[in-house]
């Protein structure tokens, strides 16, 4: 095959090197194939291939460079990797069915008594030429598949946002086109409600000082209502001194209020006006001054429209501030956090979710949290991002709607990183308790290592069932937390029963290891402490530890089995009876 192929394949080779460029795509490629050209060149010379006639070097050399083309192809290499093993194949085949023709050619020349061997050979290659003629046939079309698949790609970028099926498509294209043309109606609307950018500064300009002129109002503002608060001082005090009928002289009164009022005004004593104050003198004042009606309407779209104003302009800061200011927050709800969670900010700055969430925490007082669904989504967001100062701050001044799902989201998060699970279970402690979930405190304290705390906790709530400690042992296995649960402490009765708490550990596979190493520790300190605790435990009945004993018996701890029924078996000087089967083998087994 190869032999025959080879000045074929060299002159039509020469015949399409010219053409090459024409289907290239890139500059890139078209020095890569004139490398592949200078390759087989100096391959040809080095390895002295003939230029004319069959050559199994030049088929060697032609399947190196193929391999190169294959290694560069992206779209094409599962197809080019076919072409190439069927050839490889042929190739060997025929290779195999040359070397039959030549055992054959020898065989017919040792012995010219087989004339059926030169009609086998004649006939194989006719089947030969019949085979390497329809594998012609099958490069022919598949270079024009190649031809065609290529230009289908070219012609897939020229109409962006359609396939090349939907390009040939005349109903998708008329759709396609109807699209753009009511996109484009669009953008001519909005481009009529736009002004120029000399408008545009000539507004900023017009809102900054507008703004300046809010800040000194504010400051003269702040400064009135002190007034207002020495004023209303001055008058009660009068007023109280007339009802006492004048007991103090006016004078007196005078200066200790004078002296009481200069007292106020120094920071190192108390503020001059408390923000509790500010408020109630703001109710006071200006209670009729809250928009109602049409001017709350009015209020509220000029808010609105503000709002949109800066979302759609991308300055996404201004428009958190604005949202989490806004009149009776209508704008501090999950709709709006959909809004920023839905668009991206510049590469390096702040992402606008975590923007509006930083503004609703600055501007909303302490105790007065957010809601439920909008401080999940809070925490979630932060925690993201990294800023667990942020949902200190907000945990630790009030200003999130503490629930059950609020802790756990920070007890996942503290388990998934361990370089601030200390914090996270801190805040999710605090969480837990406001809420007065009372087991999942106890266990954030035990993860935290707070083992003695969790234990005092455990002891004050008396809410807190035999369930509850064992659900906190299961979630948190510990040896010092099991002891301290189980021995009494300063006067008071154990929390748990020791044998109530090694029957309920032991009957669990992955907490059997916990209840052996509380009574190995018990057996260590002797024997007698193990008695102790089997007699004070009056929670627990003969059945428990017989239980107890059967379970250390299954694990292979004989040792442990033999001292708590050599303690049930030395009570009265006689037998235990247990009610069921297991026990009362046992206590065989103790007595044979």
């Amino acid at each position: 095959m190869s032999e025959q192929q080879e000045p074929s394949s060299s002159s039509s080779r020469k015949e399409e090197r010219p053409s090459t460029p024409e289907i290239l795509t890139c500059e890139s490629d078209e020095r890569f194939f004139q490398s592949l050209y200078e390759f087989i060149e100096h391959e040809k010379q080095y390895l002295q291939c003939p230029e004319e006639g069959p050559d199994e070097l030049r088929y060697i050399i032609y399947r190196s460079v193929f391999n190169k083309v294959i290694a560069r192809a992206t779209a094409y290499k599962r197809l080019l990797l076919t072409i190439k093993a069927e050839y490889d194949d042929v190739i060997r085949a025929l290779q195999k069915r040359g070397d039959d023709v030549r055992m054959a050619q020898q065989t017919l020349a040792a012995s010219t008594s087989h004339p059926k061997s030169l009609t086998t050979c004649q006939r194989r290659a006719g089947e030969l030429r019949e085979r390497i003629s329809v594998i012609q046939r099958e490069t022919v079309e598949l270079q024009e598949e190649i031809k065609r698949q290529k230009s289908s790609r070219e012609q897939s970028t020229w109409i962006p946002g359609l396939t090349v099926a939907e390009s040939e498509d005349p109903e998708a294209l008329d759709k396609h086109l109807k699209h753009l043309e009511a996109q484009r109606a669009a953008l001519l609307d909005r481009k009529s409600h736009c002004v120029s950018l000399e408008v545009k500064a000539e507004l900023d300009t017009k809102l900054q000082a507008a703004e300046r002129h809010r800040d000194q109002l504010s400051i003269e503002n702040n400064r009135r209502k002190v007034l207002y608060e020495r004023l209303r001082f001055v008058s009660d005090r009068l007023s109280s001194w007339e009802e006492e009928k004048q007991q103090v002289p006016l004078e007196e009164l005078l200066g200790s209020m004078l002296e009481n009022i200069r007292q106020a005004n120094e920071p190192s004593l108390c503020p001059a006006v408390r923000d509790d104050d500010v408020r109630s003198i703001e109710a006071e004042l200006f209670e009729d001054d809250e928009p109602t009606g049409v001017n709350e309407s009015k209020l509220l779209t000029d808010h609105l429209d503000r709002f949109i104003e800066l979302f759609d302009s991308a300055q996404y800061e201004e428009a958190a501030l604005l949202a989490a200011r806004s009149p009776r927050g209508v704008l501090r709800n999950l709709d709006t956090m959909e809004m920023f969670k839905g668009v991206k900010g510049p590469p390096g700055s702040v992402p606008p979710l975590l923007l509006f969430f930083q503004a609703q925490l600055m501007t909303a007082l302490a105790g007065e949290g957010l809601s439920a669904d909008l401080s999940l989504q809070l925490v979630l967001c932060v925690l993201q991002h990294g800023d667990t100062q942020l949902v200190t701050h907000a945990v630790t001044n009030n200003k999130l709607t503490f629930s059950e799902e609020l802790a756990d989201i920070l007890s996942e998060h503290a388990q998934k990183n361990p370089a601030v699970a200390n914090m996270c279970l801190t805040l999710a402690t605090i969480i837990y308790e406001a809420c007065g979930l009372d087991r999942k405190t106890a266990l954030s304290m035990c993860r935290r290592g707070l083992v003695h705390s969790a234990s005092e906790f455990m002891n004050r709530c008396k809410d807190l069932t035999f369930e509850d400690c064992m659900w906190i042992l299961c979630h948190s296995p510990s040896l010092s937390l099991l002891q301290l649960l189980t021995e009494p402490q300063r006067g008071q009765v154990a929390i748990l029963s020791v044998g109530g708490a090694c029957s309920t550990l032991l009957a669990d596979p992955q907490q059997q290891k916990l209840a052996l190493q509380l009574l190995d520790s018990f057996v260590s300190r002797g024997r007698g402490l193990l008695e102790e605790m089997i007699l004070e435990d009056n929670r627990s009945t003969v059945d428990v530890w017989a239980n107890v004993a059967s379970r250390c018996s299954e694990l292979n701890r004989a040792d442990l089995s033999l001292a708590v029924l050599t303690v049930l078996l030395n009570q009265s000087g006689t037998r235990v009876l247990s009610p069921d089967l297991e026990g009362a083998r046992l206590m065989e087994h103790v007595f044979l």
